[in-house]
């Protein structure tokens, strides 16, 4: 058997080492939380709503420093609010983390024996079986803490570590301050919706770019896919501004 197909080679790079004290010192750090959703979904959404307005208004033919005003006015108002909501969501989350994390600890303390039988059908679907599976059973369940992560994790699907509201409600909104202020930028240099669109693009291109580096999927596609569908909002945004100038005929 040729085993060499097997080894990972310079042009094919892993993420993380497996030297002994690298793995140690991987595992002690612990679970990673992420907060790349948080960073999309706000990216994505400020720059979109903001080059919306953009697009609106400029289809209303509308001035410039009243572009500006609701460009402005929707990036911290609309930026608050998606924070906020977020944290709200987040915070329930963790709550809900709380709820069922106080359940498990009563359900061990009541009825054991109903818990350990859930820890052994857990891991008889596994594939587990016969003394192996006792085995696992009796090492898990002899630690209070690691019983209930197992059974957080198992049987409702929860991570091991809940997120931060806090750390989620800003990553939402410093990249929708950070994406939704690009529509704006060539309107406060004396530039127009040409150079606005050519930027905001480039933005939304590089949000899905960027977001590919946790994905399977290219780069270039990735970005193209985040570009339609920005630029799909703003055509919408400016052609009800087109509509709405002719339908009151200003």
């Amino acid at each position: 058997m040729d085993t060499e197909k097997n080894q990972p080679t310079t042009e094919t790079p892993l993420e993380h080492g497996h030297e002994v004290s690298e793995i140690r010192d991987r595992l002690n750090a612990g679970p990673r939380t992420s907060y790349l959703r948080d960073w999309i979904y706000g990216g994505i959404d400020g720059a979109v709503t903001t080059f919306a307005i953009v697009a609106g208004v400029a289809g209303a033919a509308l001035s410039s420093q009243t572009l500006l005003i609701l460009g402005v006015a929707n990036l911290v108002a609309d930026g608050f609010s998606m924070a906020a909501s977020n944290f709200t969501g987040t915070k329930a989350e963790r709550e809900d983390h709380a709820r069922l994390e106080a359940v498990e600890r009563r359900h061990i303390a009541l009825v054991p024996e109903g818990e350990r039988e859930e820890i052994r059908q857990i891991f008889a679907a596994k594939g587990f079986e016969g003394t192996e599976l006792e085995r696992i059973v009796t090492i898990i369940t002899s630690n209070e803490r690691a019983w209930v992560k197992t059974m957080l994790t198992e049987e409702y699907g929860l991570p091991s570590d809940p997120r931060s509201p806090w750390t989620a409600a800003f990553a939402t909104f410093a990249a929708f301050g950070i994406c939704g202020l690009a529509p704006l930028l060539p309107y406060l240099l004396g530039g127009g919706l040409l150079i606005s669109s050519l930027v905001t693009g480039l933005t939304f291109f590089a949000i899905g770019s960027a977001k590919s580096r946790w994905s399977l999927v290219s780069w270039w596609r990735s970005g193209l896919e985040t570009l339609a569908i920005g630029m799909a909002a703003a055509g919408l945004a400016y052609g009800v501004g087109y509509a709405l100038k002719a339908s009151f005929g200003a």
